[in-house]
């Protein structure tokens, strides 16, 4: 199997994605700050669930890349919460955008919790 191929992986992509097309939208004052940080945090799990998959044979890198993925997908949900309040997302995509980062944070905790469902040897 390949990274590729996890549910957590191509949902991760898929709301990085969503968001880079959504925020393509945002007014040209927010390209250094809002624009810039909610981008860099949603593409962030997608590379550390791809980074962890491939060093799961060291238990511990694998947790850390995990968390730091999830940590960064807490990120955007924070990310998400600001360009809702300052008006550059609508309800309906906030919500949206916002439960598929709720989902990736549950594959990301459900691949943390059982590592051994992929491939990750149990230490001595």
């Amino acid at each position: 199997m390949d990274f590729k191929d996890l549910l957590a992986y191509k949902k991760a992509f898929q709301l990085a994605m969503e968001i880079f097309e959504i925020s393509k939208k945002f007014p040209k004052e927010e390209i250094y700050s809002l624009t810039d940080q909610i981008r860099r945090s949603s593409r962030s799990p997608a590379a550390q669930i791809a980074e962890a998959y491939r060093k799961r044979q060291y238990p511990k890198y694998y947790l850390s890349k995990l968390s730091d993925g999830d940590a960064e997908n807490a990120e955007t949900q924070v990310w998400l919460a600001f360009a809702y309040a300052c008006g550059y997302l609508e309800r309906s995509k906030y919500l949206h955008l916002h439960g598929l980062s709720v989902e990736v944070g549950k594959l990301i905790g459900n691949m943390m919790r059982n590592p051994q469902k992929f491939g990750v040897k149990q230490q001595n």
